[in-house]
């Protein structure tokens, strides 16, 4: 197979993971042959997304499950985004963490104290949200008191709901909008579509032209605009045909139904 004349112009391409490469545990039509056919090019390839549940080698594996090569460095999830962010922090900060393990290891790796479970959590200096399976009321609780403390809200991004096997599932922009609600606090979010999940994304790919491939308008058509970065758009997650063609300022470079054939030529 070869590569559509869409990807002429870059040099490395961004993918964005659910409702683009695959949906739930299942891969999109085709997406395993349209990344090895980019890669096959010569292109770089990273993969990002707001989903913090795993961990950039559990990223490897899942992606490695439906038969596309990666790498752990070309995996940039949100928990990477936070861990940035927080790294650029004085160390020792205390972080109440709403999350799953992988949200814990990268708020540790990043050098800042986990507060859960301890005197402390009431009184954290940091909340850091990204909705998880078994996000609970006592979590909420939690977290509200620290931020009526005074507490700094970090905030895993603003989706509403992500593709899930069997229809759409609340998103961290969910859990985040209780905590604003509840305390008047409003969250740094770093998870698309602000600009840092890309900008971690390009510090690894490297200099050229990219090209971001997403399936959502608001998190991947804009967060890649506020990077600066050119997207297209699938139509196998969020976004309806209708939707986006009306997608304006920005609109999407290319439209395709799925992954495969936005970027293969049959």
């Amino acid at each position: 197979m070869t590569l559509s004349p869409l990807l002429d112009v870059y040099d490395q391409v961004i993918l964005d993971l659910d409702g683009t490469v695959w949906i739930g545990g299942n891969a999109t039509p085709g997406a395993a042959e349209a990344v090895a056919a980019i890669r096959a090019s010569g292109r770089r390839v990273a993969f990002v997304t707001n989903d913090g549940a795993h961990s950039p080698e559990e990223y490897v594996r899942r992606l490695w499950a439906i038969g596309c090569t990666a790498a752990a460095r070309e995996i940039v999830s949100v928990g990477s985004a936070i861990q940035y962010v927080l790294a650029e922090r004085e160390p020792g900060a205390r972080v109440f963490v709403i999350g799953g393990p992988a949200i814990f290891r990268h708020v540790a790796d990043a050098g800042q104290r986990i507060a859960n479970h301890t005197s402390a959590a009431e009184s954290a200096d940091i909340v850091v949200s990204v909705a998880h399976a078994d996000f609970s009321y006592a979590e909420l609780t939690t977290a509200v008191r620290a931020l009526i403390g005074g507490a700094e809200l970090i905030s895993g991004g603003r989706d509403r709901t992500y593709p899930a096997t069997g229809g759409p599932a609340p998103g961290t922009g969910a859990v985040t909008a209780a905590l604003e609600y509840a305390t008047g606090v409003s969250a740094r979010a770093v998870g698309k579509p602000d600009p840092q999940v890309f900008a971690v994304a390009l510090e690894r790919l490297g200099p050229g032209r990219t090209l971001v491939i997403g399936d959502h308008l608001v998190s991947d058509l804009g967060g890649a605009a506020a990077a600066g970065l050119d997207a297209a758009i699938v139509l196998s997650g969020a976004t309806t045909a209708e939707q986006a063609r009306a997608a304006r300022d920005p609109a999407p470079v290319a439209v395709g139904r799925d992954l495969a054939t936005l970027v293969l030529s049959r």
